[in-house]
């Protein structure tokens, strides 16, 4: 009862109010209004933004985490229990994968923006300009950077419980039949873990399409990704009556969670097969 009661204060609720203000007209009747106005150019490319932004950060942290996982998991520890660089691993990646917003936005600033140590360091030293070629870390390029330092870990966390599903008699199996490590992984592990990766993928590519406040943070002009759309909706001094604009994008942004989520929860239901 208190989950329910937890889910019915903080999901169901807040996502009614999104779209009731989505398809409420300015009368106070069901409208579509809201929605195709956001079906203009300028949203339609934040949301472009914000996909291909997803994606490239998903794919990226999907394969870091992954090869991390792979790397941890075949170390051995001591008398056949965890080894220490998997508890080290883990436990940074379990810190990591939280750690966004505002404070990770400031690391970044603090180490590889404008005045960071490191880029003064090379700018000095070795005459490495990092912004050559513009203020990159204020824009998509910088986001794609920010966003890997905790897709990677968090990809690391959720695919680990896999790699272990994987069991030793299935590659002496293979072995002994006369398979090589590439028919072993094309035939046997490869198909078991794919349904995992892509969950895996599905949930980091939701990860990044909701975050806000490390965007937020480095980005205090204009609005290239959705969410940001969203804060200029509801906090512009100079377009004022745009809240309304602000449900309509926080409904799409919910559509999209929710099919992606509905697609991760089925993949997870065909991953947990393997791992019972």
């Amino acid at each position: 009862m208190p989950f329910f009661a937890f889910v019915a204060v903080f999901l169901l609720w807040p996502t009614g109010i999104v779209i009731s203000g989505a398809l409420t007209g300015p009368d106070g009747t069901f409208s579509l209004e809201h929605l195709a106005t956001v079906t203009g150019s300028v949203h339609l490319a934040a949301f472009g933004r914000s996909v291909w932004l997803s994606l490239v950060t998903a794919l990226i942290g999907a394969v870091g985490g992954a090869l991390l996982s792979w790397a941890i998991s075949t170390r051995p520890g001591s008398g056949g229990g965890e080894s220490r660089l998997r508890r080290v691993v883990t436990a940074f990646s379990g810190v990591l994968a939280q750690f966004g917003g505002v404070m990770l936005a400031f690391a970044f600033l603090a180490t590889v923006g404008l005045q960071g140590w490191l880029t003064l360091l090379l700018r000095d030293l070795l005459g490495i300009d990092l912004f050559a070629g513009g203020n990159w870390l204020y824009d998509m390029p910088g986001l794609v950077l920010v966003y890997c330092y905790f897709q990677i870990p968090l990809m690391t966390i959720v695919f680990l419980p896999a790699l272990d599903g994987l069991r030793k008699q299935w590659r002496e199996a293979n072995e002994s039949l006369g398979g090589s490590a590439w028919h072993y992984w094309r035939h046997i592990a490869g198909p078991i873990l794919a349904p995992a990766f892509a969950g895996s993928f599905l949930l980091l590519f939701a990860n990044a399409f909701s975050s806000y406040a490390t965007a937020a943070a480095l980005v205090s002009q204009g609005g290239p990704i959705v969410p940001l759309q969203i804060r200029n909706a509801l906090t512009s001094e100079v377009i004022l009556g745009q809240a309304d604009i602000g449900y309509a994008l926080a409904f799409g942004m919910v559509v999209v969670v929710a099919v992606v989520m509905s697609l991760y929860a089925l993949l997870q239901r065909r991953t947990a097969r393997w791992l019972r």
